[in-house]
């Protein structure tokens, strides 16, 4: 997937206040579709996402996320609260959500370090089409360089549930690597 930025971007600091969203670039997958990428999710959006997290056809995404726990049965205003920064692949033909990624503060172990969780889902029809690697390492790029940071370098961590492989392939190609002292039976702790 190729990826261009928008130019003149307005300003803002992360996290977004709640259902602000910013158009920050557009993409193209492998085939010829096209997409947008916007920090935040606007009602509309945030909408969607209960949705497909709600969605029981969709055995991946039931299997290896909390995602129905925390976006579908839950508010989206109480996962938002824990400053988190969702970031929206949106199919321009449809305008539906293809994909989602989201960082936020979240200490790991006991370490002091600035420790920031990361999750990325996408969704069918579009799962499977080469668009994540290049969504993710984007807005993963846009928010170390855009949050709000206390003077320490931001480190980032992901749970991946043993059993999902497609997580963990991006993960790595994303440069996480596994860290066994955090990881449990049922997830590996990935740090970067």
């Amino acid at each position: 997937m190729k990826i261009t930025p928008q130019n003149n971007i307005p300003g803002f600091s992360l996290p977004l206040p709640i259902y602000n969203s910013i158009h920050i670039a557009d993409a193209i997958g492998r085939d010829g579709e096209e997409f947008g990428v916007f920090i935040g999710l606007d009602k509309k959006y945030a909408e969607q996402l209960k949705q497909l997290s709600l969605d029981k056809k969709d055995v991946d995404l039931q299997k290896n996320t909390g995602d129905k726990k925390r976006f579908g049965e839950g508010l989206y205003e109480d996962w938002y609260k824990k400053n988190r920064t969702p970031f929206a692949l949106v199919h321009k033909q449809t305008d539906i959500l293809a994909a989602i990624a989201w960082f936020g503060p979240e200490p790991l172990l006991s370490n002091k370090a600035n420790w920031h969780t990361a999750a990325w889902r996408s969704y069918n029809p579009f799962r499977g089409k080469g668009l994540m690697k290049n969504f993710t390492d984007f807005v993963m790029n846009i928010y170390t360089q855009n949050v709000k940071n206390t003077g320490s370098e931001i480190k980032l961590w992901i749970a991946v549930k043993r059993g999902n492989p497609g997580s963990f392939k991006l993960a790595s190609a994303l440069g996480f690597q596994v860290l066994e002292e955090a990881s449990d039976e049922f997830s590996l702790v990935m740090t970067k």
